[in-house]
């Protein structure tokens, strides 16, 4: 062997090792630190310029160009309007996906920030206020940063990469599909197919720097109601000529409350019942012969979200019954409990510590709103927790819910969720 093979040689084992060798932790916070204020600027973007599920067609195009930009497979009018992007890395290895809803709200902001969404559209036949009232813009910037910093890792990478941004995760129109649902049914999770998924949601409630999750169940299952409550028409002066729905329905509400405080076993997992709609009535002196009202049930536990349904059909017939009114109760699921792989939650730990403030890593409890990132767990292992973006030191009671026109996110630490989705890739 010539030396001049020789050193050939050692220059390609050289090249090969230093390609092999692990991200560091410094690495991927220094590559997240570069990018934060183009981050930031993403979020306020999108959060000035918000869009209805299924119609988040700037947002989408906002996304997508930036995925090109990276040199990344991209298709688009994915569940008719999300984005998929698929990075794959120089080395053999795992399907990672990464999930980002895309979509606002019907919900007219009042945050008084130079960034403030002025939008309106048309929901449900009227027109509406549009703001990113649930962190969905945080959730967009964050797997926008994090495709960018894997992306210059791609010679280093083991695997691939599935970056998701989906459409419609607050519900699709009425009429339409959309979601989680009909991103799966078009192919998110099969093309390739993912091994892992992960989810982020950011808190208005969790002080920035930290994270939090829960193993098992952590957010609840989410059903809408509806219940047509029938009786007999009459003059507001004379209740006993006819059967007042009105009075019938406020007595079924009320026993809904009593399946929550007196009929379910509420050591075992939480369950609530709301209304959240009334409809019904024309004109003050005229009891009308129906009304309707609409609302949504949380539980945790699929036994019990058996048995509320029941008890609620029970509930409302009986009632109705007794007055001699009739009562008719639709039932429609809209998410299952977001339940986080217990093997993964215990393997991801450690990256999630790495992302977040010292100490900065809480187990929380369960909760009981809902979300469609429920559905990608049908699929294959997955883990979905909270970032922090309340300010330092605030008092979390003083936090603005989400879906208020008063919710408020700190974004000086989205590095948080970046550096997250980074590490849960790479150490997977």
């Amino acid at each position: 062997m010539t030396n001049r093979l020789r050193l050939l040689l050692l220059a390609l084992t050289l090249s090969g090792s230093a390609l092999a060798q692990p991200v560091s932790t410094a690495e991927i916070h220094s590559a997240t630190e570069k990018i934060m204020p183009r981050v930031i600027e993403w979020r306020r973007h999108i959060h000035q310029n918000p869009e209805l599920g299924n119609r988040e067609v700037q947002t989408a195009e906002y996304i997508a160009r930036h995925l090109q930009s990276l040199g990344l497979e991209v298709r688009t009018k994915v569940a008719h309007t999300g984005v998929v992007g698929v990075l794959r890395g120089a080395l053999p290895g795992p399907v990672i996906g990464l999930r980002a809803d895309i979509d606002a709200l019907p919900v007219k902001e009042r945050v008084e920030i130079p960034f403030a969404s002025t939008a309106v559209a048309e929901y449900n036949g009227a027109e509406v206020g549009v703001m990113h009232a649930c962190g969905h813009d945080s959730h967009v910037a964050m797997l926008m940063g994090a495709a960018e910093v894997l992306s210059g890792l791609r010679k280093r990478l083991k695997g691939t990469v599935v970056f998701i941004f989906q459409p419609a995760e607050e519900g699709p129109p009425a009429g339409e599909e959309g979601g989680a649902p009909l991103m799966i049914k078009e192919g998110v999770m099969d093309n390739p197919k993912i091994d892992a998924i992960f989810g982020i949601h950011i808190s208005s409630s969790l002080e920035v720097g930290k994270i939090a999750y829960r193993s098992g169940a952590m957010m609840a299952s989410s059903d809408w109601f509806s219940v047509r409550v029938k009786g007999k028409q009459t003059h507001g002066s004379q209740p006993w000529g006819g059967i007042d729905p009105i009075v019938v329905g406020a007595q079924i509400i009320q026993g809904f409350q009593t399946i929550v405080s007196r009929q379910e076993n509420l050591t075992k997992a939480p369950v609530v019942i709301t209304v959240g709609r009334i409809n019904g009535g024309v004109r003050e002196n005229i009891i009308p012969e129906e009304i309707s009202f609409f609302g949504t049930i949380r539980t945790l536990d699929a036994d019990m979200q058996r048995d509320v349904h029941e008890r609620m059909r029970r509930t409302a017939e009986n009632i109705a019954e007794a007055s001699g009114a009739t009562a008719t109760v639709d039932i429609s699921n809209k998410t299952l409990v977001t339940y986080n792989t217990p093997e993964l939650v215990k393997k991801m730990l450690p990256s999630l510590q790495k992302a977040c403030d010292p100490n900065g890593l809480i187990a929380s409890d369960w909760t009981t709103g809902a979300e469609d990132f429920s559905f990608y767990g049908q699929k294959a292992p997955a883990f979905f927790f909270n970032v922090g973006g309340m300010p330092k030191g605030m008092n979390p009671k003083e936090a603005f819910p989400h879906h208020t026109p008063d919710f408020y996110i700190d974004d000086s630490r989205l590095d948080v969720g970046v550096k997250a989705f980074c590490h849960l890739v790479l150490d997977y």
